[in-house]
């Protein structure tokens, strides 16, 4: 995962250097660059937020119902709320990369 990690910063560290060799890079274009950059790493850290949440209610949900199978449904319920919940904070995450990417408000008009 980090040599990914690294491989992929060395990408983006190579795109900007080889658009401000050409002389045609701006502070706009920077802007973009970086905005887009910051969205894709927000998202990743909430996607992988999310998912960690998700497995740990999973997990107490099936250990809660192994213990006490009658209260099953009620566990599956609570849990099904719960990972909507966490879901919801990743649908958060994911409209303000959107926004930072297309309306892009770092930028003045």
């Amino acid at each position: 995962m980090k040599k990914l990690l690294v491989l992929f910063f060395t990408c983006v560290g190579f795109a900007f250097a080889a658009a401000s060799t050409s002389g045609d890079i701006t502070g706009a274009d920077l802007v973009m660059g970086l905005s887009v950059l910051a969205g894709v790493v927000g998202l990743g850290i909430a996607a992988l937020g999310g998912a960690i949440g998700m497995g740990h209610a999973a997990s107490a949900a099936i250990s809660g119902t192994a213990r006490n199978p009658a209260l099953g449904s009620k566990l599956q319920t609570t849990m099904f709320i719960a990972i909507a919940l966490i879901e919801a904070q990743v649908i958060y995450t994911l409209v303000f990369a959107i926004i930072a990417i297309y309306v892009n408000p770092y930028l003045a008009a």
